[in-house]
């Protein structure tokens, strides 16, 4: 997830370069919205993994 969001990233920082203002838009919110979404499943497996199994 957070691969995509880099990849985004360097998308948008492309077309802001090249003078590209809608696609550079676009792709740094797709960028923040996919890293708001990695950050957030990091978190939730950090903790659902520190939890002792029940057998």
């Amino acid at each position: 997830m957070l691969h995509l969001a880099l990849v985004f990233l360097v998308v948008a920082i492309a077309a802001m370069l090249l003078g590209l203002t809608g696609i550079a838009g676009l792709s740094m919110q797709i960028a923040w919205i996919l890293f708001i979404v990695g950050v957030i499943l990091a978190v939730l497996m950090f903790v659902l993994g520190r939890r002792p199994r029940v057998s």
